[in-house]
């Protein structure tokens, strides 16, 4: 037969274990849905991508990827991307003025905004030849607009416009040590958005990830 302070002693026990088990719960809770860019699972992501042949170019248009949303007065997704990519921002109301953006494509300096393009990750034609042809221009605006994934990245005019809309078996950036970020970001958006890649696609991707280090999630 237990005393009563052995009771008392069950009892803060079974109450500090509920306690450890809903602490536990509210740390899940809290976590992050989506993995960050930069490591994580990144090879399963690319081996539950669905390998097919490019699709049609018929029937496309950037037009029926409607960009840029307005984010303010006088100011667009593309400022928002200018004042995320850039330093020392300045800003005309939300409209982005000046700064200074470092091109991870190539490794060059700008100061003038004008001289930036926003690239898409996965440009707005391959998406087309991947499945996006299939959705309405509501989803592909959301696809063209996407400042959750790492789809829109601020570069020099000049590399932007080589890549044009080739995927990464047809161009890789010229700045070797970004490959495994850009081979990782490509994956990303491709898995969440339910994009298709070719098998030449998918082997260069592969490739560029072989021997990728990422930092430890804590």
């Amino acid at each position: 037969m237990r005393t009563r302070s052995g009771r008392r002693v069950a009892v803060a026990a079974a109450l500090a274990a509920a306690l450890t088990v809903a602490a536990a719960g509210c740390t899940a809770v809290d976590e992050p849905q989506a993995p960050p860019s930069g490591g994580g699972n990144v090879g399963d992501r690319l081996d539950q991508l669905t390998v097919a042949s490019a699709g049609s170019m018929k029937g496309y248009s950037r037009d029926r990827f409607p960009h840029w949303r307005d984010t303010g007065k006088n100011c667009d997704v593309r400022d928002s991307v200018l004042k995320r990519d850039g330093k020392d921002i300045r800003l005309s109301g939300c409209n982005v003025v000046a700064g200074r953006w470092e091109s991870v494509y190539d490794g060059r300096t700008f100061t003038d905004p004008s001289d930036v393009d926003i690239d898409h990750m996965v440009p707005l034609a391959n998406a087309w030849r991947s499945g996006a042809d299939e959705w309405d221009d509501a989803k592909r605006g959301d696809f063209a607009n996407d400042l959750t994934r790492p789809q829109l990245i601020a570069v020099s005019a000049s590399s932007n416009r080589a890549k044009g809309d080739q995927d990464p078996s047809q161009w890789k950036p010229a700045n070797r040590s970004y490959w495994c970020q850009y081979a990782e970001d490509w994956v990303t958006v491709k898995h969440h958005w339910r994009l298709t890649v070719t098998s030449a696609e998918k082997a260069a991707l592969a490739d560029m990830l072989e021997g990728c280090t990422w930092p430890s999630t804590p």
